[in-house]
């Protein structure tokens, strides 16, 4: 049965974390030609394309997107609670655990985001890559402040290292 609910687990977690990428890219205003952009598009358009119907974007917000990534973390977490055979929770545990779950899948996309980029930069400086463009458009916002207070020493960047820590320590917090 663990291994059952690991597999449901990581299989609604990616599902949310596609879903949510949708969300982020827009806040970052990537380049949606990228083909790495137009996958994500195409795998959540069968979910946000009706909701766009029903719901107009309010100013730069997408709220179909921001509707399907709530509409999937809400599943996430029922399936999860079902799944434990846990008592059905109240409106407001229910609503806690999926703010919960969005925030964890957050913080660990950009944990990720960075660290393969930090990684990237290294190993090929400069260099273009459908991956690195999109990195570069995720993760510059969220390093931009710790690079105001965190100089470069002798050229090496370590921004995305406090970003990491700081990743960290709000998942240690959340949990």
């Amino acid at each position: 049965m663990t291994a059952l609910f690991f597999i449901v687990d990581t299989l609604l977690s990616l599902i949310l974390f596609v879903f949510l990428l949708r969300l982020l890219l827009q806040w970052a205003r990537a380049d949606f030609r990228n083909p790495l952009a137009q996958a994500v598009v195409r795998i959540t358009n069968p979910v946000v394309l009706p909701l766009r119907r029903i719901l107009p974007p309010i100013g730069k917000l997408d709220t179909a997107s921001a509707v399907a990534v709530l509409v999937v973390a809400t599943v996430a977490v029922g399936i999860s609670f079902a799944m434990r055979e846990v008592f059905f929770p109240g409106p407001l545990t229910w609503l806690l655990a999926v703010a919960l779950k969005i925030a964890q899948t957050i913080l660990s996309a950009y944990f990720f985001a960075i660290l393969l980029y930090a990684v990237l930069g290294m190993i090929a400086p400069g260099g273009y890559s459908p991956v690195q463009s999109l990195l570069t458009s995720l993760c510059e916002p969220v390093l931009r402040p710790f690079r105001r207070f965190i100089p470069p020493i002798a050229d090496i960047d370590f921004s995305p290292l406090w970003a990491l820590i700081a990743i960290q320590a709000l998942q240690i917090l959340l949990r």
